[in-house]
């Protein structure tokens, strides 16, 4: 079991929640990772319940991951990075939360990605996973573009891609599409050819069950499915025209993050794939800047209000 060195350390974990997944790991003060834990999706716009639940969850794990006492959650100073904060009714509603943590820094995924991909200095950052966004940080100042949400945005996203494999897969059925690999690989996928049945299985479900058919869309366009190419160019010339315009803001460094992103990047335009940089740390790890920034500003008064410091960093 891991013991604290001193009852003066501070514990710090950094929470980063999406459409997908909740990702949770602890640091101590020189950001050494002694525990990580993974739950459930983590957006609040899809749900408060299921959010808290989602970020309790990873937290356990990542402390019982640790090999910490299970009281150690208590001691935490959280840095929380979740999808729709942007949104103020959300962060509202987020930042009213009885959390379990000594303290609790909140943000966007954004701003914690970005501080991560850049080791908390300036920078732009892409997010590619179930939902895309473009953010950057230069000088104090945040910029989004994109972000949206789906269906009406993120466009590029493995949510996207599997919106579109969807309305493609239908008209084939229907004979109003040509056949395609990308066809069979659905219908395997979803177990049907019917596309009565796809309707039902698919029609109200939330970006994280449209993401898992980005799979078969990715894995036939890099064989060479003219169906499936042709979506991914389309997203990718969204994404490449997104990281133009965060560029013109003079960023120092621009890099794509998020489970699409690997996949994604031989698609884009090529002087985009040219500037696009590996992220230096993890999302987390953003979080963990995030608040230890904040901590910061707060005078390294760790039991304070942050409420100022988030605000700004979220609203400008």
């Amino acid at each position: 079991m891991v013991a604290l060195r001193d009852s003066r350390d501070i514990l710090f974990i950094g929470v980063d929640g999406g459409g997908s997944k909740c990702r949770a790991s602890i640091f101590d003060a020189d950001n050494r990772l002694l525990g990580t834990g993974v739950s459930g999706p983590a957006n609040p716009l899809h749900g408060y319940a299921q959010t808290i639940d989602s970020i309790v969850r990873s937290a356990a794990l990542a402390v019982t991951d640790a090999g910490l006492p299970a009281e150690t959650l208590g001691e935490l100073v959280a840095g929380v990075g979740l999808a729709g904060l942007n949104m103020p009714r959300l962060y509202n509603e987020m930042n009213a939360w009885a959390h379990p943590f000594k303290q609790m820094f909140l943000t966007t995924d954004q701003h914690s990605a970005c501080l991560g991909a850049h080791r908390g200095g300036d920078g732009a950052v892409i997010i590619a996973g179930t939902g895309s966004v473009g953010y950057s940080w230069v000088n104090g100042r945040s910029e989004i573009i994109g972000g949206h949400g789906f269906p009406h945005g993120d466009k590029g996203s493995g949510a996207w891609l599997g919106m579109e494999a969807v309305k493609y897969l239908l008209m084939a059925m229907e004979g109003l599409a040509e056949d395609s690999m990308l066809k069979r690989e659905l219908e395997s996928a979803l177990d049907t050819s019917d596309p009565y049945d796809v309707i039902e299985m698919m029609a109200g479900k939330p970006s994280s069950q449209y993401a898992k058919l980005a799979v078969p869309v990715v894995e036939c366009a890099e064989a060479d499915c003219p169906v499936a190419a042709s979506i991914m160019r389309d997203g990718a010339a969204y994404i490449s025209d997104l990281a133009d315009k965060l560029m013109e803001g003079k960023s120092p460094r621009l890099a794509m993050i998020g489970g699409l992103a690997p996949r994604l990047k031989p698609w884009l335009k090529p002087h985009v794939a040219e500037q696009v940089a590996d992220p230096l740390d993890p999302p987390e790890l953003g979080c963990v800047y995030f608040a230890q920034h904040s901590l910061a500003a707060l005078g390294g008064n760790d039991s304070g209000s942050g409420d100022e410091v988030e605000a700004k960093a979220l609203f400008g």
